[in-house]
């Protein structure tokens, strides 16, 4: 009993040991707060105890800070003289030594001390240690003097090409720290992707005009210098896409494609690019390259499809398209149709074919007959023929064949129940039901579209499932609402004229309706359809004014300032309006967009 006393009296006395060894003594937490407080004389008095009786190594930091803000300086060179004849492999002593005779302003002496620091080293770990502590005192040219000595002495041939331009770039030497990037990337072009890192964030299209055209004018140079070495071309061809550039990034392709004998691959993924960020004159021209190398080509094929499909989206997109644009577009789908013929490979070609006819050219009953020989050819995959069923329904619906329509999203959605284009399907069914009254069942079928994989369609789902629970939350009587849907049917059939009659006739027969800012919103979507923005800005206003409690009021902010911005370029109003968003409607989904595209107007850069 009594060892087992002794035992426990042991542990005691070790633990309570280690618990007291672990806590800081009142000498660190007085200097500690004279020191946070920049009471330094009297912080030095707790800190020279602590140094010489504890831990030289611990407390030498803010022990030698307290002796250089004292001037104590006879003092502080002794006891980094003591720490370099300790450890003369540390060069961060030989530092300390330089400061302190910087603080006692001897800069010579300072400098030669850096210098000799410089020349002592031997390892690459002693070249990132010193060139931390040349950093933390901001002597960057010392910093750059390190990085040159490692280059000169790593056994592992290591540049420090990236270290050095970082340091430019703090230093503010543009030109030191492109050459640094480009002389990596020609010693190694696998560094092409950390070089685009370096760059991303102090070139592009919000930085300085003139550093990009730094950059630019360098890169031309080199390249004119070593044509062979086209890795430098697809950095500038990445640069040019960054600046949004489209058209110089379309000539350095085109030369690249040559040189390198691609035969249209890089081409056919930059006009992807150009189409995507709307440049469509740019990705016309790019698909017309590809096609003029001749059939032969692997992707002629695919040029020749694409290149109508960017050619559709220009002409419609624009809004304010002719009859004389339609009838060019239809012209050249007739022209590659009859070349490439009608097979599985052509399938897309034929379905958006089928779509300009009916949506755009009343032709529903070509379009239709169309797609019902597309969707027979052999071989045709499964998804392509979801994608021309879905097509035809959707025309079936714009004909007035709803039924028929219906049926066949069915037909869609149980052939490809657990995949996304099977949701699509189910959606446009719930949304059948949405025009012909039976909002009960529709708003069913969204309630389960909600968890959609498909973020888009998850949206949408929603967006319908609110404004039918909103039309009937206060009033129960559904006719408004029959109304509105049947507007909304007209509009999705190209009959603007009766949807707007329709929408009108809600406001008149139902004053105040709940529907009131969706019909607003309903009428400038028309408008936008026809590019006329001012008239749907003043619908959006009226949100803004009358409904700015409502669901859609954000949107409608959200949508002004876009119009500023992209169609009427008057970039203060939208940055002001996209001001407004963000202090607003703080829970808006713009919210991050808006954000960006503020910093952007305001002219921050934005990585």
């Amino acid at each position: 009993m009594k060892y087992i006393k002794h035992i426990l009296f042991i542990c005691s006395f070790v633990l309570s040991s280690a618990i007291s060894f672990a806590q800081p003594s009142t000498d660190e937490q007085l200097a500690l707060q004279f020191y946070q407080n920049k009471e330094f004389d009297k912080a030095l008095d707790y800190y020279e105890k602590l140094y010489n009786r504890k831990s030289p190594q611990l407390f030498y930091t803010p022990y030698l800070n307290c002796l250089l803000e004292t001037k104590d300086f006879k003092k502080a060179e002794k006891i980094v003289k003591k720490h370099i004849k300790q450890n003369p492999e540390q060069l961060n002593f030989q530092v300390d030594l330089g400061t302190v005779y910087a603080k006692n302003e001897d800069p010579d002496k300072a400098k030669s001390t850096w210098d000799q620091a410089v020349k002592m080293i031997k390892t690459d770990d002693q070249v990132f240690t010193l060139a931390n502590s040349f950093n933390s005192i901001r002597q960057y040219d010392h910093t750059v003097a390190t990085y040159m000595r490692g280059r000169k002495i790593s056994q592992t041939n290591y540049p420090y090409s990236f270290e050095l331009a970082e340091v430019y770039k703090i230093k503010g030497d543009r030109m030191a720290m492109i050459n640094e990037l480009l002389d990596a990337l020609e010693i190694n072009e696998s560094y092409i992707q950390s070089v685009q890192n370096a760059l991303q964030t102090s070139f592009g299209n919000d930085a300085d005009a003139k550093q990009n055209e730094l950059l630019k004018t360098e890169l031309l140079k080199r390249i004119s210098k070593s044509p062979d070495k086209t890795i430098l071309s697809e950095l500038l061809i990445w640069m040019q896409i960054q600046l949004k550039d489209w058209e110089g990034a379309f000539v350095q392709g085109k030369a690249l494609d040559k040189r390198k004998k691609e035969e249209g691959n890089r081409v056919m993924a930059l006009a992807q690019l150009f189409a995507q960020n709307e440049a469509y004159d740019i990705a016309i021209k790019a698909y017309q390259y590809v096609i003029a190398k001749g059939p032969d080509v692997y992707y002629y094929t695919n040029a020749r499809m694409e290149l109508l499909n960017v050619s559709y989206t220009k002409v419609v997109s624009k809004g304010n398209y002719t009859n004389a644009d339609l009838l060019e577009l239809e012209k050249n789908y007739v022209i590659t149709i009859n070349e490439l013929g009608k097979s599985a490979n052509t399938a897309p070609l034929l379905k958006n074919y089928a779509h300009l006819q009916a949506f755009y050219l009343n032709k529903s009953d070509e379009a239709m007959k169309l797609l019902e020989e597309t969707i027979a050819l052999p071989a045709l995959s499964a998804p392509v023929q979801a994608e021309c069923k879905l097509e035809l329904a959707d025309i079936m619906l714009m004909t007035g064949n709803i039924w028929d329509a219906s049926l066949m999203y069915s037909q869609v959605e149980k052939a490809n129940k657990y995949d996304v284009i099977g949701q699509e399907a189910k959606f446009r069914n719930a949304r059948i039901y949405y025009y012909t009254g039976d909002f009960a069942w529709s708003q069913a079928q969204l309630d389960v579209l909600k968890g959609s994989t498909s973020k888009l369609i998850a949206n949408d789902a929603m967006d319908l499932s609110l404004l039918i629970s909103d039309a009937l939350a206060i009033d129960t009587n559904e006719v408004p609402l029959e109304m509105y849907a049947m507007a909304d049917l007209f509009a999705f059939r190209n009959k603007d004229e009766v949807a707007i009659k329709l929408l009108d006739s809600i406001n008149k027969t139902f004053p105040n309706h709940a529907l009131a800012d969706e019909i607003l919103f309903k009428k400038a979507q028309i408008e936008l359809r026809h590019a006329k923005y001012a008239e749907a800005i003043v619908f959006y206003e009226e949100i803004l004014k009358n409904h700015s409690e409502d669901i859609l009021a954000d949107d409608a902010l959200f949508n002004i300032a876009d119009i500023n911005e992209n169609q009427f370029k008057n970039y203060d109003k939208a940055k002001e309006l996209y001001q407004q968003l963000l202090e607003k409607y703080p829970g808006s989904l713009y919210v991050v967009e808006a954000r960006k595209r503020f910093r952007k107007l305001r002219g921050d850069a934005i990585n």
